[in-house]
């Protein structure tokens, strides 16, 4: 994915992130717009944002802009803006995919096959239907309320939510969804856990090894909203020992990956339990048109000074203007 600099009399595309010679820091001191993808971002950390005077303006080309500081666009009254909802069917749907496939013990199965073997009660020993299991998401926003829509076929035990804010009363009864106020008590209720809430400072590391303890033993845990929100080695540590059975989940606390990301490899006692691919759930090609669309109106309101659409804006000048983060 490639950040887009544009200054005052020309547009700079480039993959070149990393580093301080990379083109993206080179440009960013010239640079009016900003435009990066959250699937491989350019990092705006505080210290380039005081280095690039001319900066008025940044867009991330979907959802998701902690790879912004966002303090500093504030203390420098530096827009940001996002294309807000234009992934959030396909997260959702990916959220869905991963908690069958480590509820079925997908993955294990599918290896085998590659292997040329077939061995039935080494996957169905650890294989489970989702009917019966109570279900929770830490968010319910545009994201976590599509999953529980989408979880309402399979026949859950329980739907529950921990949310700042309570859903809407008619919301809430349409999905039966219950909300849980203390999020140990609402972890320890749940057979699977999703995460579908934004990075910020107040849910960063927010699934340490203290809230792993709450967890049912064998609990499974999909994270499809920000790596960092789940803390890398006591998720690691939760899966060997099998107090998770499994976690799954296409986001990363560092984007690209380095190739000895325990994340990679790391499995439950019984060899699986890992559903990690690439950040693309919210890059479908479908979710690519909307968000591309969504970019270009944007940058053209910008351009000719008409006003943005309220939900899409993350800093407005010198303020945020969203509860989110």
């Amino acid at each position: 994915m490639s950040s887009l600099c544009v200054e005052a009399k020309k547009t700079d595309v480039s993959s070149s992130k990393e580093g301080p010679d990379s083109d993206f820091q080179k440009h960013i001191v010239d640079a009016e717009v900003l435009i990066t993808t959250p699937f491989h971002p350019g990092y705006l950390t505080r210290d380039l944002i005081e280095k690039a005077k001319n900066l008025k303006i940044c867009i991330t080309a979907g959802v998701g802009s902690d790879h912004i500081d966002l303090n500093a666009a504030v203390d420098h009254q530096i827009q940001v803006l996002e294309v807000s909802g234009s992934n959030v069917v396909s997260v959702a749907e990916h959220v869905i995919m991963s908690i069958l496939l480590l509820v079925r013990n997908f993955v294990p199965a599918h290896e085998m096959i590659e292997r040329g073997d077939w061995q039935v009660s080494d996957i169905a020993r650890n294989a489970f239907d989702l009917e019966g299991k109570v279900v929770g998401t830490i968010g319910a926003g545009r994201i976590g309320y599509r999953v529980l829509q989408r979880l309402v076929p399979f026949d859950p035990k329980e739907l529950l939510y921990y949310d700042y804010a309570p859903l809407p009363a008619a919301a809430a009864e349409k999905v039966k969804a219950r909300r849980v106020e203390d999020l140990k008590d609402f972890v320890s209720q749940c057979d699977v856990v999703t995460v579908n809430c934004p990075l910020h400072e107040g849910t960063k590391g927010l699934v340490n090894d203290e809230l792993l303890s709450h967890f049912k033993n064998g609990a499974w845990l999909v994270n499809t909203a920000r790596g960092a929100i789940c803390d890398k080695d006591a998720v690691a540590r939760a899966l060997k020992s099998g107090k998770l059975a499994g976690y799954s989940g296409d986001v990363w606390n560092v984007q690209p990956a380095p190739k000895d990301h325990v994340w990679r490899t790391m499995k439950n006692p019984l060899g699986g339990g890992n559903g990690m691919v690439p950040h693309y759930s919210g890059t479908t090609l479908d979710a690519q048109a909307r968000y591309a669309l969504g970019t270009k109106s944007i940058l053209e309101n910008y351009l000719t000074n008409k006003p943005q659409e309220p939900q899409n804006i993350i800093v407005g000048l010198g303020k945020y203007e969203t509860k989110a983060f």
